[in-house]
């Protein structure tokens, strides 16, 4: 279970304070799909990141799968991430130097996984995203929805106990966008992961378990 108790974000900036998050508590079953759906400025892609441990409340808990996430050092929390968390972020995030092979190899080398083991997982998932001939390609030669695809495969292939989407289909048209999203929790399901994705995307709120909506950073609603 992935849990947050009463967690409040802030950040300064020129024009002051901002609330990003404020006293925020919810809990998503394991193995469930949660949409953390809100307007711009609401607060999804704090939360995202709060619940990843890759920004730090000022106030509150966060628990995954058992562990505080917050009281850990920043190596064994670098470990938790590795082990436990795959992202995908909005415009895929790829490393720019490496190959997309590479890149989807990328978490399984930090897992220690090495040699035909490793390849073969790489492959496999290629194949599994519908690109089974782009293992040699960078990744500036790929479409916007290519990249996407490949982003999901990286994030996944260390099968991870949580998948963090933040808005994966905002740089997408709609069908490219639908048949990623199709694929993600395809994949997400296959593997038993934990999945929240920020979206204002009505087809992925559907597709969901649960959903949780933010305003000005306060929950407004849940649904399950």
């Amino acid at each position: 279970m992935i849990e947050g108790k009463g967690i409040s974000k802030e950040f300064r900036s020129g024009r002051g304070r901002v609330q990003a998050l404020a006293d925020v508590s919810f809990s998503i079953e394991t193995g469930k799909a949660v949409a953390v759906v809100g307007k711009s400025g609401s607060g999804k892609t704090t939360l995202l990141n709060c619940v990843g441990g890759l920004e730090r409340p000022e106030r509150g808990k966060v628990s995954c799968f058992g562990v505080d996430i917050l009281s850990l050092s920043g190596k064994a929390l670098c470990l938790f991430q590795r082990r436990n968390a795959g992202f995908v972020f909005q415009y895929g995030n790829l490393l720019s130097y490496l190959t997309v092979f590479e890149n989807v190899a990328f978490p399984l080398t930090l897992k220690g996984i090495r040699g035909k083991g490793k390849e073969k997982r790489v492959q496999e998932l290629l194949e599994r995203i519908g690109l089974p001939d782009v293992g040699a390609a960078l990744p500036h030669e790929l479409s916007g929805g290519e990249l996407q695809r490949v982003s999901v495969a990286r994030a996944i292939a260390h099968s991870p106990k949580m998948l963090l989407a933040d808005e994966p289909t905002s740089s997408l048209d709609s069908t490219t966008g639908w048949n990623l999203i199709e694929l993600m929790f395809d994949m997400g399901k296959e593997q038993g992961c934990t999945m929240v994705v920020s979206t204002h995307d009505p087809e992925i709120i559907d597709l969901a378990d649960a959903s949780i909506h933010l305003r000005d950073g306060k929950i407004t609603k849940e649904d399950r």
